[in-house]
């Protein structure tokens, strides 16, 4: 079981399953919306997701069709991204996880549009996009959220 948690503490969920495709989005969006470099996401499985505490506190925001961002509405923490179109998975912002998930990022996505200050210095794989092999060997679409 991993835990999770916003900023404030208000906001506290659990996951009873494993992270998968874990990865750095180099995104505008990812990096507007965490005000970073980047953001470290995985993919998880709705049914292994539930909140714990505090879901009257989110907040939601469609980023682009499709991609609909939750937030702590007290601390702005950003938490999980939904799919309505992949009911089936959540993006989470690996950032907010209180236990160690024994997963590390796997890549880099969306290079092409990093923050010109900052410099990948570690030796994972760089794409442009979300990288179609890795697409084609996930067990579900792999989309930056």
């Amino acid at each position: 079981m991993l835990r999770g948690s916003c900023l404030c503490g208000g906001i506290r969920y659990a996951i009873a399953g494993d992270l998968e495709l874990p990865l750095n989005c180099h995104c505008s969006m990812c990096r507007k919306v965490t005000g970073a470099a980047f953001r470290s996401r995985a993919r998880v499985s709705t049914a292994a997701f539930r909140w714990v505490a505090g879901e009257e506190l989110l907040s939601r925001y469609e980023s682009s069709p499709g991609h609909v961002r939750t937030f702590c509405r007290v601390c702005g923490s950003t938490l999980v991204t939904i799919f309505p179109n992949s009911p089936e998975e959540l993006g989470l912002a690996m950032g907010t996880l209180d236990d160690d998930p024994g997963v590390t990022p796997l890549f880099h996505v969306y290079v092409d549009s990093k923050a010109p200050w900052y410099d990948i210095t570690d030796s994972l794989p760089q794409f442009a996009t979300t990288p179609e092999e890795e697409v084609r060997s996930a067990p579900r679409p792999a989309v930056c959220g």
